[in-house]
């Protein structure tokens, strides 16, 4: 069996693996239908080019993330009319969080054995967990949260709020990413060590920072006229009344901001393991 055939048969193989993953989360309600079809694009990328320890790793995102959704929905229900979107992930969701993991799978497939596409990889589900877990689990503190630019108390769910209960659920949610990632390490060139893991580590804390700070102060924040309340939703609020544009970057909606938030931990993961030629 050749080389072509052994990548044909993972890339039909990981073809079915993120289609079982893609109808799971689709009838667990974790997707909704665009959301259905961009994981299973996603998955097929990472699943059939990327192998066995890049598809651990996208699932351990996926199902944390989705399961902490649901376990915490109902603690959840009063912030409903401020965040734009709900538990139920769409496909700009899902690419904001998984589509440039998905680059460095196919980058990984040009430049194989590099360190880097794995590290990039690695950071970008970092700081997606990271951001998640401190959304799920911010809303269980007992304190109202605080804004991260000012230090001023503001409603929960409040775009750029922070918590110590959300922190706390941004640190572990990085740590368990970082852990596989450096338990997982599948190139066969370069020797990872803990170092590796604490860049991962603060690479995935220091993007839920970003979103944090993008989200309180660039993120766009609409006005419903009705409820007479701040919200994230960017026609219609939750009581079915329009919304107007309030202030933020106009373009610059939640899914964006996600996106930014993995940016930033790629970087800072990429620079800290170079710049400190850990891999020498």
């Amino acid at each position: 069996m050749g080389p072509f055939s052994g990548h044909l048969i993972q890339l039909i193989l990981g073809g079915i693996l993120a289609l079982m993953a893609s109808f799971i989360g689709s009838y667990m309600g974790w997707l909704s239908l665009s959301g259905t079809f961009a994981a299973f694009g996603v998955g097929l990328i990472v699943f059939g080019l990327g192998g066995l320890s890049w598809a651990v790793l996208l699932l351990l995102f996926f199902i944390s993330s989705s399961l902490f959704s649901v376990l915490f929905k109902t603690r959840k229900h009063n912030l409903e009319g401020y965040a734009d979107k709900g538990s139920r992930r769409d496909s700009r969701q899902v690419l904001a969080n998984g589509g440039l993991a998905g680059i460095f799978v196919i980058l990984n497939s040009i430049f194989p054995h590099s360190w880097w596409t794995w590290v990039g990889f690695a950071a970008a589900f970092a700081a997606a967990n990271a951001d998640t877990w401190a959304t799920e689990i911010g809303p269980l503190s007992k304190t109202p949260p605080i804004l991260i630019t000012s230090g001023k108390i503001v409603a929960r769910g409040t775009s750029g709020g922070i918590s110590l209960v959300g922190s706390l659920g941004s640190v572990f949610g990085s740590a368990v990413v970082a852990l596989a990632a450096w338990a997982l390490w599948p190139i066969p060139t370069g020797v990872p060590n803990v170092w590796i893991f604490l860049a991962i580590f603060c690479a995935g804390i220091f993007g839920s920072l970003v979103d944090s700070f993008l989200g309180a102060r660039l993120q766009r924040v609409n006005f419903c006229p009705k409820c007479e309340k701040e919200t994230e939703k960017s026609s219609w609020h939750s009581c079915g009344y329009e919304t107007i544009y309030l202030r933020g970057w106009k373009w610059l909606d939640n899914d964006w901001v996600n996106f930014f938030c993995t940016l930033s931990a790629v970087i800072l993961a990429i620079a800290l393991v170079g710049g400190a030629g850990l891999l020498r």
